[in-house]
């Protein structure tokens, strides 16, 4: 069994790093799981995750994790072998994060919301041998031992790490409920009975950084879901460049406020893992609610704030109303979606703290992009590329030419973040995966300083009569009008042009759209084949847990 690599734990071994200006980060050669055995050494009675009236310090966190993993050891689980965590923001999603590397698996983030068909998919293509669920979903879970190769389940309630009185007041609600589900799937395992058996691992397995630590599902926005082989080596280099990028000036503990979704990689990276590698605490709560938010921004005083651009549009809403004081939040980054500049401009109103967009994928650990946190920044860019990574904008057609300053094309990517490949998938890996470079399908141009501009994704494009449409800027435009909330803009088949723009919006406050009215509203600021052809209002717009519009169901009207 492989020890922990060995490193100075005196000091923290990220560095300063100013954006813009040339430099070469060192990457430590360790695990992900090096980072807890850090921060347990370092930080042992630090606060590491607080749940409701719950914490756990990082030492309580190492010693629950390496009793997880012994647990998982006894269940079979070797080096190597898949184990599925399906499981909302919660101390067990990140106890079993850690657990599972411990006992030398491999991760397969899923999420709780999918279907029996989608985990179906999911664990037979990552031929899952374990899986760690939400007892609620039992029967789904016992389903998936007939029909895939999984071969134990373990389940909990998010009720079982709160303290005491919390966690009998919650029994009493779902006791009947949970006594059924149990009764129908006698052959699984129980989380707290397990744990309580079991005796810490007396020794954790701690990879190499080649090793794939984690296999994440791209989120199937634009068609089938993949697994990016990401490895330790990956998140490792992911974490020293997030922490690089956002040096901290204060001495004092971090607190973030972890509501994205850890089972998607921004969340899982750049909450999860950047708080464990700097010694932060996370507020971990498990569904987005601005109620249980603006709770915890007013008893916990969160400092770093990672969401997407809906989020920040609720909590501007709720600090306009709320007597609750937002100003302990200091550092922010928006992905998933483009940041509209009214939203971040309010926001740091009404905070006084900074809100940077980003980007990032599945592909890329995820982040690859972010604009300075200080210095200069570019409203409606992604920022500047992180250390170490090298970006070019290549001709969509022809990748071996690359496009000048100034001029629109596909993003590719290339650093110490970029993927192994897709897990058994090797048509799609060359696909996106050539010398090294990562080709994004997105659409980008770089200006003149090195900021990047994200113009829409390929896929999206829309081929009107020969003129190519980018729907970003279309929705730009409709979310300027003062009766539109959100804007989505899809292509659909035109027997004389080929496509048409096809818009989707969704009223402000109750207010009403008139077509007529937001059609001239648009030919006044786009040329007239950009202008919608069709518009439907909605109540809501269909997205993915981290707020990724899902144009695909809304082009193939299925949603």
């Amino acid at each position: 069994m492989a020890k922990a690599s060995a490193f100075n734990a005196s000091r923290p071994w990220f560095a300063h790093y100013e954006p813009g200006v040339p430099c070469t980060l060192a990457y430590p050669q360790i695990s992900v799981a090096d980072l807890l055995l850090q921060a347990h050494r370092c930080w042992p009675d630090r606060t590491a995750v607080i749940f409701g009236r719950r914490q756990l310090t990082y030492r309580e966190l190492y010693h629950q994790a390496c009793r997880l993993a012994q647990v998982l050891r006894a269940l079979g689980v070797e080096r190597g072998d898949r184990v599925a965590v399906m499981l909302p923001n919660c101390p067990q999603f990140t106890i079993a994060l850690f657990g599972v590397l411990f006992a030398g698996g491999t991760l397969v983030p899923t999420s709780p919301l999918y279907t029996l068909r989608e985990a179906t998919s999911q664990f037979n293509d990552a031929q899952v041998k374990v899986a760690i669920g939400l007892r609620r979903h039992s029967n789904m879970l016992g389903e998936l031992c007939k029909t895939t190769g999984l071969k134990h389940v373990i389940v909990t309630s998010l009720w079982e790490m709160l303290p005491l009185p919390d966690r009998w007041l919650a029994s009493v609600v779902y006791r009947s409920r949970t006594r059924r589900q149990h009764a129908k799937n006698e052959t699984l395992n129980r989380w707290k009975y397990l744990m309580r058996r079991a005796s810490p691992v007396a020794e954790p397995f701690c990879a190499s950084p080649g090793d794939v630590a984690i296999l994440q599902y791209t989120g199937g926005t634009t068609g089938l879901s993949k697994g990016a082989m990401l490895t330790h080596g990956n998140l490792v280099a992911n974490c020293v460049q997030m922490r690089a990028w956002f040096t901290r000036t204060s001495q004092q503990q971090d607190v973030y406020l972890g509501v994205i979704p850890f089972f998607h990689i921004y969340g899982l990276s750049v909450v999860v893992l950047s708080a464990v590698a700097s010694g932060s605490a996370v507020v971990q709560i498990p569904r987005f609610e601005v109620r249980q938010v603006v709770r915890a921004i007013r008893k916990h005083r969160p400092t770093v704030f990672h969401g997407v651009p809906t989020m920040y549009v609720a909590i501007n809403r709720a600090a306009e109303k709320s007597k609750v004081d937002f100003r302990c939040i200091d550092a922010c980054m928006s992905g998933s979606a483009p940041l509209p500049l009214q939203v971040q401009t309010r926001f740091e109103e009404l905070t006084g703290g900074t809100l940077v967009e980003g980007y990032g994928l599945s592909e890329a650990s995820p982040v690859t992009h972010v604009n300075p946190l200080h210095g200069t920044r570019k409203i409606g860019s992604i920022g500047l590329p992180l250390p170490d990574t090298d970006c070019r904008i290549v001709d969509p057609i022809d990748r071996s030419r690359e496009m000048p300053p100034g001029e629109t094309g596909e993003l590719a990517i290339r650093g110490p973040q970029v993927m192994l490949g897709y897990w058994r998938a090797p048509d799609e890996t060359a696909h996106v995966l050539r010398d090294g470079w990562l080709y994004t399908g997105d659409i980008a141009w770089m200006d003149r300083d090195g900021f990047f501009h994200i113009v829409d994704r390929k896929k999206d494009m829309i081929l009107v009569g020969g003129f190519n449409v980018y729907p970003r800027e279309v929705e730009e435009v409709l979310i300027e009008h003062p009766s539109i909330s959100e804007a989505v803009v899809v292509g659909i088949p035109d027997e004389y042009r080929g496509e048409a723009v096809k818009a989707f919006v969704v009223p402000r406050n109750g207010s009403v759209v008139n077509e007529s009215e937001l059609r001239a509203f648009a030919r006044q600021r786009l040329a007239p084949y950009k202008v919608f052809r069709v518009l439907e209002v909605r109540q809501s717009i269909p997205k993915t847990a981290v707020g990724k519009v899902l144009r695909r169901l809304l082009r193939e009207g299925k949603a």
